[in-house]
């Protein structure tokens, strides 16, 4: 819960300063972003929304490798130093040749058993795994699990991702305002100039009750790709044991933590109750389900 909290509180901060650079804008060069007026200016409103909606996601995105080798204290493998290092940047070269895209960067994190993709662009990716995963896995399940994260490479996860999040923002964004200007002006008759109090709490309530709303929709759609990546892994290894055998472990062991920047990246993520509603990933079990299925 908390990280959630913490994830829609960054959301938040990020539409604040969008709102004060535009609000700044607005008044240097005489551009009509209307937020709540004696008129509502639907046309202003949904462009302030486009952008407020995609700005903080698609920082989000062109930060998230930088990002992601800072959080995780990730060591990119420029030099293969030892024979499991050439064999992770070789694996991962043969999965990309056969998924189509550029050769990612390949990393090593310390941390209990877990892996992740991202980057901006499908040539240009990153695909790092935990020191945990690799001591508590065969071969042919860390190969597994690097052909999961290269199919999240190859079937463009991150953009995907990230549009959708944009979308969702901009819906939250557009909605609230256009409800808060009614119970301002309509329900509470707030006949000034100014937006009055009416309109500042119902959107800033609205904020966040349909950012809550949207992060279940982002999160179902996110389990959704994780069914998908399990079949590119199958495809990739040519069998869907050594994908089942990975799952089947990784439900045995408690998942490394992850940064919300790259968590719903990662190979596994658990959470159950109602916050199962907010998870990235769908349980293990109905993975291995879905997976067998596939191979009868």
């Amino acid at each position: 819960m908390k990280r959630i909290a913490l994830f829609v509180l960054t959301n938040l901060a990020i539409m604040a300063v969008l709102v004060v650079t535009l609000t700044v804008l607005s008044a240097v060069f005489g551009i009509n972003f209307n937020l709540g007026g004696r008129t509502l200016d639907v046309g202003s409103l949904a462009i302030f929304s486009l952008v407020v909606g995609f700005t903080g996601a698609f920082i989000s995105l062109l930060m998230s490798k930088p990002m992601a080798k800072w959080t995780t204290r990730a060591q990119v493998i420029r030099q293969p130093s030892n024979a499991m290092e050439s064999w992770l940047v070789e694996t991962v070269r043969r999965h990309a040749d056969k998924a189509g895209i550029g050769m990612p960067e390949v990393a090593v994190f310390e941390g209990e058993p877990n892996a992740f993709a991202t980057g901006a662009f499908k040539n240009s990716a990153l695909v790092a795994v935990s020191t945990g995963l690799l001591q508590s896995m065969s071969k042919d399940e860390v190969e597994a699990v690097l052909g999961h994260e290269i199919a999240h490479v190859a079937n463009g996860d991150m953009v995907t991702m990230t549009l959708l999040q944009g979308v969702m923002n901009t819906f939250v964004v557009f909605i609230s305002r256009v409800i808060g200007y009614v119970v301002d002006r309509i329900v509470l008759r707030n006949e000034s100039d100014a937006p009055g109090i009416g309109y500042f709490v119902t959107t800033i309530v609205l904020d966040i009750a349909l950012g809550f709303l949207a992060a279940i929709v982002v999160a179902w759609f996110s389990r959704r790709r994780e069914f998908r990546a399990d079949a590119g892994a199958v495809e990739l290894m040519g069998s869907n044991r050594p994908m089942i055998n990975a799952l089947a472990r990784l439900g045995g062991m408690e998942p490394g933590e992850l940064p919300q920047q790259v968590k719903s990246f990662g190979i596994n993520s658990r959470s159950g109750g109602m916050m199962a509603l907010f998870s990235s990933h769908p349980p293990i079990e109905q993975r291995i389900a879905a997976l067998q299925a596939m191979g009868r």
